[in-house]
């Protein structure tokens, strides 16, 4: 990727370019909000999932749907992660002490490294998300951490060649 020099910029005008952004970013449907990790990792999955063959098609929930981010063309649910580290952010509407109700087939997980760039996207399924799901105390919420095991048990989609190595 080509570096580019942003020392010679003012912190004022650095910092204005964050919001020229974002707003560039949503005009081209990139992102609808101003979670930047959250939404490209679902633009990156839904976009990777439609041009590959074999892999459903996929379709963006509105931004207010609860548990699920993308539906497919058979009308299964997903929910989508992106992670920069180790952990997802959290899983709201599922109860702590109780069985859960299914809200969602699969948990889609895109991996992006120091560029946003994919790494890795791996699907979970519905019953793997409850095996591995791990309570956040502070969130009231679960998440996922990615680890050799989850991934072991995971549909890998993509994944870039440095990981097919370290196996």
């Amino acid at each position: 990727m080509e570096q580019f020099d942003f020392s010679y910029i003012s912190n004022d005008k650095l910092l204005g370019f964050y919001s020229k952004w974002i707003k560039e970013l949503k005009a081209r449907k990139i992102i609808r909000t101003n979670n930047i990790v959250g939404e490209l990792g679902e633009y990156l999955a839904i976009e990777y999932y439609n041009k590959t063959p074999g892999l459903p098609k996929l379709q963006a929930t509105p931004i207010s749907t609860k548990s699920i981010d993308a539906v497919s063309n058979k009308g299964e649910r997903y929910s989508i992660k992106s992670v920069t580290g180790k952990t997802t952010g959290v899983f709201y509407g599922i109860d702590k002490d109780s069985s859960p109700e299914k809200l969602f087939e699969y948990v889609i997980i895109v991996v992006l490294d120091e560029e946003y760039s994919i790494d890795m996207i791996i699907e979970i399924s519905w019953e793997n998300f409850l095996k591995y799901k791990h309570w956040h105390s502070r969130m009231n919420a679960w998440n996922l951490s990615i680890t050799k095991k989850i991934i072991k048990d995971s549909k890998i989609i993509f994944q870039r060649k440095k990981y097919q190595d370290n196996k």
